[in-house]
């Protein structure tokens, strides 16, 4: 029976990282089904789901601690079950983009949290703007919405919200 493992690392970004990492992964018997990575700053972030038998989690979990010294990382894990939907739900893609300010993703996530929708994935990045240099902002989110809800009028009223905080946003099946 496959197990999953939710594997969680951040270090010193550096060539070869991943290579290593993913090598450990797989001389103990598990697969990376997931995986986001990215460099924040100066470091490398991994999130990654592995896949495997108990023996093979195990094993691996047992030797994360030796696995993050050799690699110059600090690691955390945890076993995870498949995730389960209570209700039937459909992806919709959030993208917002604006001059950067602080507080637009906890403004978003507010509207959505007090409206019980789920955040599956969310990826935000900062740039200046082209000729002005101006600080700019953009959003890109998948939300959870459940089938019998009227997407009509979530999208008009995250549409007036957004526009409200002069942000330029949408609201689209992700199909």
């Amino acid at each position: 029976m496959s197990k999953n493992l939710v594997i969680s690392a951040l270090g010193n970004d550096k060539p070869g990282l991943v290579n290593e990492l993913s090598k450990a992964i797989l001389e103990n018997g598990g697969n990376i089904s997931e995986s986001r990575m990215m460099v924040l700053g100066g470091e490398f972030a991994i999130m990654l789901l592995v896949t495997g038998n108990q023996d093979c989690i195990n094993n691996i979990n047992s030797k994360l601690e030796e696995i993050g010294n050799t690699l110059g990382l600090t690691i955390i894990a945890k076993e995870t079950q498949p995730q389960e939907s209570k209700q039937k739900r459909l992806p919709y893609q959030i993208t917002v983009v604006s001059m950067d300010h602080p507080g637009i993703v906890h403004n978003i996530t507010d509207f959505l949290s007090s409206r019980n929708l789920n955040v599956e994935e969310i990826e935000t990045k900062t740039y200046p703007a082209a000729h002005t240099g101006t600080p700019m902002f953009s959003l890109e989110m998948t939300i959870s919405i459940p089938a019998d809800d009227s997407v009509k009028i979530l999208r008009d009223e995250f549409i007036i919200f957004c526009d409200d905080l002069n942000l330029d946003a949408s609201l689209e099946s992700k199909r």
